[in-house]
């Protein structure tokens, strides 16, 4: 079987990334051969199509509800006709994988389409694509096509197989508001030796960007639709109060609670002397490093220091006393006024295991910790491993404002850590809201933030209750490290429209995917706190959205049917959870 074509053609307009990839493979042999398509794409990503085009004749994917798909395939899996195409894989990605039986000479084209909207971070946003032909392909090429009207600052492309040779082959070019970046290595480039025939690529391939900031946030209106990006620079920092609420029973001795050390260490050298701080281990006792929030001096620095070498493990995991003591102790330092006025709260817990010391119940464990935190600040819980409930450490961040995390157990766990530290470390702003008119707009993503944190974006999209409307107004608020920050904002159609003149960029609809994609994408998260008639209405809506937009989402499945001879088997493409 030989792949004699593989490319991977990517097209972002304003932050939504539209990426196609199609494989051209040839049956050379003389007898009947099974045929693989193998790619691995972000976990981030919605399917939305794939197609395969056997001798001239295409089998489409169809979307359907992931209930009305195991049952139609139910009879067909209990005799193993059906194979399941999408597994999760490593740590930001899942694995798509068909495979076809082909005649000799017959020629097969593989196509999948997938969406996603780039996320901001560290002042970049981050497109990730997955290398890996597994053979020399004589026409392999990436290419990629971004459009920002907002105008293009900085654009980089790097691979983790890119040799020196390989270096010149990736071709990047920005001006204005377009970026472009191509990457076509030749036959004997691909090669690990000059006389191999092992393909060097195998990897991560990564191109990162950033826009032009003239102010702090970018409107565009588009058939009936607007995105809103907020990401406002050379604000103040706003002193934070982080309590790091740890994990130190048994089952993190040795590696895990070495890697949790050096996290901290490295932590405690980023603390900026106005935040506050402080420690709370948890195994089967609970214990603190100090009784109140403590400044984070110099001298205070360095007594934590000797107290973080010292930590060591024993125990169950009372995780609901070690929580309850971090919040309780941060809910303290704001009614005492220990911390500054107005300064953002964070709360990061780690975990390796269930809880089963203490109140070990999780529910009754989620209703306390919501009661005590009342809304006033995030809760971010990182599980270490996959010892851990990552569904009930998922629910109980969502439900406070944070978010969950996989910590995995590798050589770099302790950068894992860090980077996730680095993330909320620089609060900018709290309490954010961007208002629009209520009687203009019918459907509207999360406009409301506890922390904006630098080098990060917020994206709002809507839909205008009358379709022609073409201009809006926005009141932006936010607390500052010093003062409000408050100004209103408009935008007209006729300004995006300028924009975009560059039409052979855009996929028209963008911004209506863009909406379709985040309200999604939100419906689901709000799904994993709720309950009763409230998650049947958001279950209800998201599957409603993920099959008039064909996204493959956790609700909905893409049917792959092939020719009926040959003793090809049907398949089924779902969508991984991270839970699972």
């Amino acid at each position: 079987i030989e792949i004699y074509s593989m490319k991977i053609d990517s097209k972002v307009t304003s932050r939504f990334a539209h990426n196609v990839i199609t494989s051209r493979a040839v049956n050379r042999g003389s007898e009947h051969k099974e045929v693989f398509f193998d790619v691995e794409l972000p976990k981030t990503a919605f399917i939305t199509n794939f197609s395969m085009t056997i001798d001239g004749v295409t089998y489409p994917g169809t979307i359907k509800e992931k209930e009305v798909a195991k049952k139609q395939y139910e009879k067909a899996v209990s005799k193993g006709q059906t194979a399941g195409l999408v597994k999760a894989s490593g740590r930001k990605t899942e694995k798509f994988t068909v495979s076809v039986n082909v005649a000799a000479a017959s020629k097969v084209t593989f196509e999948l389409t997938y969406e996603e909207l780039l996320k901001r971070q560290f002042g970049k946003y981050e497109m990730f694509i997955k290398v890996k032909p597994k053979q020399l392909v004589k026409d392999f090429e990436i290419e990629v096509n971004i459009f920002e009207p907002q105008g293009i600052t900085e654009l980089e492309a790097e691979g983790t197989f890119i040799t020196n040779e390989l270096q010149n082959t990736i071709k990047k070019t920005f001006s204005g508001e377009k970026g472009h970046i191509s990457f076509k290595p030749t036959l004997d480039q691909q090669r690990t030796c000059s006389n191999c025939s092992q393909s060097a690529l195998d990897g991560d391939f990564t191109v990162r960007y950033d826009v032009k900031r003239i102010t702090p946030d970018n409107l565009q209106i588009v058939n009936g639709y607007f995105v809103h990006f907020f990401a406002p620079t050379n604000l103040p920092k706003l002193p934070k109060n982080v309590i790091f609420v740890i994990d130190i029973s048994g089952s993190m001795s040795g590696r895990g609670i070495e890697q949790t050390r050096e996290a901290l260490l490295k932590i405690l050298d980023d603390i900026k002397e106005e935040d506050f701080f402080n420690f709370i281990l948890f195994g089967s006792e609970v214990h603190t490093w100090k009784e109140t929030l403590i400044q984070a001096t110099p001298e205070n620095l360095d007594e934590a220091r000797k107290f973080v070498r010292g930590i060591d493990t024993e125990g169950l995991t009372n995780l609901h006393g070690g929580l309850m003591k971090g919040i309780d102790m941060l809910n303290a330092g704001h009614e005492g006024n220990l911390v500054p006025e107005r300064s953002a709260s964070i709360i990061i817990m780690l975990t390796d295991g269930h809880p089963n010391a203490g109140i070990s119940n999780t529910e009754e464990i989620q209703t306390h910790v919501k009661k005590a935190i009342e809304g006033k600040y995030p809760l971010y819980n990182l599980g270490f491993g996959y010892g851990i409930d990552y569904n009930f450490l998922e629910k109980m961040a969502l439900e406070n404002k944070g978010l969950a995390r996989r910590i995995y157990p590798d050589s770099d766990a302790a950068l894992q850590l860090q980077g996730f530290y680095d993330e909320v470390s620089n609060p900018m702003l709290m309490d954010v809201e961007l208002n629009y008119p209520e009687n203009e707009i019918s459907d509207l993503t999360k406009n409301n933030f506890k922390h904006f944190y630098d080098g990060s974006e917020i994206v709002v999209a809507g839909r205008f209750i009358d379709q022609h409307q073409n201009s809006l107004t926005v009141n932006v608020r936010g607390e500052g490290a010093n003062d409000v920050l408050s100004y209103t904002t408009q935008q007209d159609a006729e300004q995006t429209a300028k924009a975009f003149q560059e039409q052979e960029y855009i996929f028209g609809d963008y911004i209506e995917r863009l909406w379709a994609y985040l309200t999604i994408e939100q419906l689901l998260e709000k799904r994993i706190a709720a309950a009763g008639e409230e998650k049947e209405n958001l279950t209800a809506e998201a599957l409603d959205l993920s099959l008039k937009y064909k996204f493959v989402t956790p609700l909905t499945s893409m049917v792959v049917t092939k020719p009926e001879d040959n003793n090809n088997q049907d398949g089924i493409a779902d969508k991984p959870l991270e839970g699972t």
